[in-house]
């Protein structure tokens, strides 16, 4: 494994773009430069190998995932709770790339071992929309998911490198997206 030359820790709340977003910039990038590392992978996969659930349908936006959310955060914070790095070592190995998009972050501990483990390298970006947008694209308040820390966690004591709003103004988007591209090419050297 590489060391990486930059770690983006991207969060949000559900429905705010975060995979959207973070797609776009893996492409602007090039797949041979950037990978998309996903915390809820390993997590979703052990949970649906322990309970005997269809994995590639716990990975989707469908309404199967959303049956299990909140009995999977409950698993997934007892996992966090005995190693907060189990998930974070996990997704980091075996990457070459040198620029790594930690897609889903979604509690303290997950930026805290980043920050630990590798140190200046690690910047965080937080993908905003409104609710009435996150809404549009199908989110619906759920109880002991909306107000957990897994959509909770990060909503304080991080200050973040950079704050993308995401609120369906596609020029606004754009811009703000150069600007952290053209961050992440001069951390490679990489031409614009």
């Amino acid at each position: 494994m590489a060391a990486p030359r930059l770690i983006l820790i991207f969060s949000g709340k559900r429905k705010s773009g975060k995979d959207y977003i973070t797609e776009r910039l893996r492409e602007s990038l090039g797949r041979d430069v950037c990978t998309i590392l996903r915390l809820s992978g390993p997590l979703k996969q052990q949970f649906a190998l322990e309970r005997g659930l269809d994995f590639d349908r716990l990975l989707d936006a469908s309404e199967y995932k959303e049956t299990f959310r909140a009995d999977m955060i409950r698993w997934g914070e007892e996992k966090r709770s005995a190693d907060p790095g189990f998930f974070c070592r996990l997704i980091v190995v075996g990457v070459t790339q040198p620029v790594w998009i930690i897609s889903d972050a979604r509690r303290r501990s997950d930026v805290d071992w980043f920050q630990a483990a590798y140190g200046d390298v690690t910047r965080t970006v937080r993908v905003v929309a409104c609710e009435e947008t996150r809404r549009l694209r199908g989110w619906v308040y759920t109880p002991e998911v909306d107000d957990a820390e897994s959509e909770c966690g990060l909503d304080t004591g991080v200050t973040f490198d950079w704050t993308l709003t995401n609120d369906g103004d596609q020029v606004s988007l754009d811009e703000q997206l150069r600007g952290l591209e053209a961050f992440t090419r001069s951390r490679l050297t990489l031409p614009v």
